[in-house]
């Protein structure tokens, strides 16, 4: 099974240069950019201060937002994680590789036995398939060194990134969130804990600077991937006690939770715990900026900073809020799937400083191997498109965009399929057949279902987004025969009132001046973090 992987980065080799396939590549040979990919998990669009939160502090990332280029329309393909991530690695969209849900979470039958849902989630792929070329495959095949650290969560061993084109591996398995916490001792085969205390998320920054300095004469692509800001939701006191202070200079809210459609939602950003969580990120991306800086290799060195889906707003540890977009993680409006993207090319003189222009996580493929001059793989299908021409300050034509994510969110999304295009988003919703339409020119916060002012349109709209899940072989959702509706009514009831009253009495328990965890503070005491 590895040796057929391994025969298909051969193939690249082959198919692109195999000559650039050796192992030692000369400081004077080395003209191709360096690329860093820096990849957080749940952060929502607006968790950054650069984008309007005035609650988070994130001082690092809002440089490369800076001096780099910001895609206001920016989004990850897909609600959830592994979806997401598999389609960077690949290029494509969900529908086409297959990994439609988190991978882990139950499907059909077995689902209808633990949850008591109108349609029954469909079966998925769970890891990269072998014949599948991902970007660091190719990559690697021109001669780049590669190395990922941090969250994996796309396959358990043969598919671990060691098999998918990876070079080194720090921290990367099969699981999803951070098993043990953010604080050592955690439990992680792919990575050990220094001392008691260590902050894992500074750690996979440490470990991502001094794989550029070790590989800083020659071209590298490092995959920075981190558990942050993933559940369970951590920080230490410092940072609470500095976050809860400033709730309460901002003035803390009577109440930070309303009702969604099916569980209730955060609406304010005061978490001081998720703050925090955010900030130690930030300082772990300043860690790797630095070291970049301080090697001379910044102004070679191409930097991408986006995440895996929104943030949590609902379900989870209801960490934050994603307005003005509707929703969270999960979720299939706006919240769900809106995303920073930011790319930083300093080779590229008088970019624009933003760019409104939907894209999508499977351009980062495209456009990053155009940056280093590399050829699109021959035998790989790809979706998206090289966002170059817009970082020159040109013209993209429109074309569609396309979710596909027949599951339920643990987070409160449904069972749907998505098409974006232009100004419009029609949003199938697989329980009922129905359908909802939405500008988000005029109505970014996706209040007014237009379905019925557009039916030419939304009919237009339906027939592309169906011909797609065809032409991909999407799966979708069949009826629970065994659906309770008077169950699942007994269960909303409660959600509405115990579960929205148990939220609102946790979010003022986080903000109390004498709050403590346990007697240690998730075991970081010992830290300077």
């Amino acid at each position: 099974m590895v040796n057929r992987k391994l025969f298909g980065v051969f193939l690249v080799c082959f198919l692109i240069n195999f000559t650039s396939c050796k192992d030692e590549v000369s400081p004077v040979e080395n003209k191709k950019p360096n690329i860093v990919f820096i990849l957080a998990d749940d952060l929502g669009a607006h968790d950054l201060s650069y984008a309007g939160s005035t609650y988070y502090e994130t001082p690092n990332i809002d440089a490369i937002a800076k001096e780099g280029v910001s895609f206001v329309q920016g989004y990850a393909a897909a609600q959830v994680c592994s979806p997401s991530r598999a389609s960077i690695m690949l290029g494509q969209s969900t529908a086409r590789h297959g990994i439609t849900d988190w991978i882990g979470a139950s499907t059909g039958k077995k689902w209808g036995d633990e949850r008591n849902t109108k349609v029954l989630p469909p079966e998925y792929e769970r890891a990269l398939k072998e014949e599948d070329i991902t970007i660091a495959e190719a990559l690697k095949a021109e001669g780049y060194k590669t190395f990922f650290a941090g969250k994996w969560h796309l396959g358990d061993e043969p598919y671990s990134p060691e098999n998918n084109g990876f070079d080194i591996n720090k921290g990367g398995w099969e699981v999803g969130s951070p098993k043990g916490g953010y604080y050592a001792p955690w439990d992680n085969p792919k990575l050990d804990y220094k001392h008691e205390g260590e902050s894992l998320t500074k750690r996979l920054g440490q470990e991502t600077a001094d794989f550029i300095s070790n590989n800083k004469d020659r071209p590298f692509f490092a995959f920075l991937s981190f558990y942050a800001v993933h559940g369970p939701i951590e920080t230490t006191e410092d940072k609470w006690r500095k976050y809860r202070n400033k709730a309460e200079e901002m003035g803390i809210k009577n109440t930070g939770y309303e009702m969604e459609r099916i569980l209730p939602i955060r609406t304010v950003q005061d978490n001081p715990i998720y703050a925090g969580l955010i900030e130690t990120m930030d300082e772990a991306v300043g860690i790797v900026m630095q070291r970049l800086k301080e090697l001379g290799l910044d102004d070679n060195t191409i930097v991408v900073f986006t995440s895996d889906n929104g943030g949590v707003a609902s379900g989870d540890a209801f960490s934050t809020t994603n307005y003005p977009l509707r929703g969270g993680k999960g979720y299939q409006w706006e919240g769900g799937i809106r995303e920073p993207y930011l790319i930083k090319a300093p080779m590229f003189k008088n970019t624009p400083k933003v760019v409104d222009y939907p894209v999508s996580g499977i351009d980062f493929y495209p456009t990053l191997l155009e940056f280093a001059g590399v050829d699109i793989p021959k035998n790989h299908l790809l979706e998206g498109v090289s966002l170059v021409p817009l970082l020159k300050g040109e013209t993209l034509t429109e074309r569609p965009l396309f979710w596909h994510y027949p599951h339920y969110g643990n987070q409160g999304g449904e069972p749907v399929s998505i098409i974006r295009k232009g100004d419009w988003k029609l949003i199938h919703y697989y329980e009922d057949g129905r359908d909802e339409l939405y500008n988000l020119k005029q109505d970014l916060d996706e209040k007014e279902n237009v379905l019925g002012k557009h039916p030419q349109l939304a009919q237009e709209l339906k027939k592309e987004l169906t011909d797609y899940l065809t032409q991909t072989g999407a799966k979708r959702p069949e009826v629970n025969v065994d659906y309770d509706g008077i169950k699942a009514a007994e269960l909303q009831k409660k959600r509405k009132t115990e579960m929205l009253q148990n939220l609102e009495k946790q979010r003022k328990e986080f903000l109390k001046s004498d709050f403590e965890p346990n007697k240690n503070w998730f075991d970081s005491k010992t830290t300077k973090d």
